[in-house]
């Protein structure tokens, strides 16, 4: 398990290197400052994990996941309680408070080791693979949520949206749970359909409805029966791209 560990302060990074010597299956492949150099290493060093600080000079560890398009698991250590509930909104695996306690940096380990094993491929096809296949908008696919069940069509998904650990699912007035995650959707969905607005987010071109300009050069996107949706600022360039003559 690879680590990037993204914090201000020297002393915390070298008591977090201190506490992994613990743990022999990680590397810590490197140390980040601040938000901006994190995001400078992060596509050459490739990280599974984020050790991630909240409050940093210029940008925070918020500010840095909603800049990415895709992002390694996040293990947040903070010396503030108040942001627990925000970071699960964002899909942390774990929330650390300063000092780091022997026993919680291993029991978040333990959950990243858990997220980093693939998850098995159930969505159907009409002709089993050895590989996966792209899967169109006029596939159907099974979608079981507790005790509920449907046989959907693919165009009827306006959107798939991250909700803890699992992804729901827009259609109809239905918004069933499946345990899949965004990427593993993204590689089964047909990008001329799909497009991935921003971390959490994948919507049905299809559905859209209206398109404004929002802030620093991104677009709001409305989709039909609901709801709006921020595309993300790498994202917004790639929209107008893909959808220009």
């Amino acid at each position: 398990m690879n680590i990037l560990l993204v914090d201000d302060s020297r002393l915390a990074r070298q008591e977090l290197r201190h506490l992994l010597q613990a743990h022999p299956e990680v590397t810590v492949v490197g140390e980040a400052r601040h938000a901006a150099e994190a995001r400078q290493f992060l596509p050459t060093l490739r990280p599974d994990v984020l050790l991630l600080d909240i409050h940093m000079p210029g940008e925070t560890g918020f500010d840095l996941l909603a800049s990415l398009d895709a992002a390694p698991h996040v293990i947040f250590t903070t010396a503030y309680d108040e942001y627990a509930l925000r970071a699960f909104e964002v899909n942390a695996l774990d929330y650390l408070l300063k000092p780091v306690q022997e026993n919680r940096l291993a029991a978040a380990l333990a959950k990243a080791r858990t997220a980093l094993v693939p998850l098995e491929i159930t969505l159907p096809i009409s002709v089993p693979e050895p590989a996966p296949t792209l899967l169109t908008e006029h596939d159907q696919v099974f979608v079981k949520d507790g005790e509920r069940c449907w046989f959907v069509r693919l165009a009827d998904i306006r959107l798939f949206e991250i909700n803890g650990s699992y992804t729901q699912i827009y259609f109809e007035q239905h918004q069933p749970l499946i345990p899949r995650t965004l990427q593993h959707l993204e590689q089964r969905l047909d990008p001329r359909v799909f497009f991935r607005a921003n971390r959490q987010q994948i919507i049905n071109l299809k559905w859209i409805t209206g398109i404004e300009p929002w802030f620093s050069n991104t677009l709001k996107i409305q989709l039909r029966e609901g709801p709006e949706v921020e595309v993300s600022r790498q994202q917004s360039a790639r929209f107008r791209e893909l959808m220009s003559l």
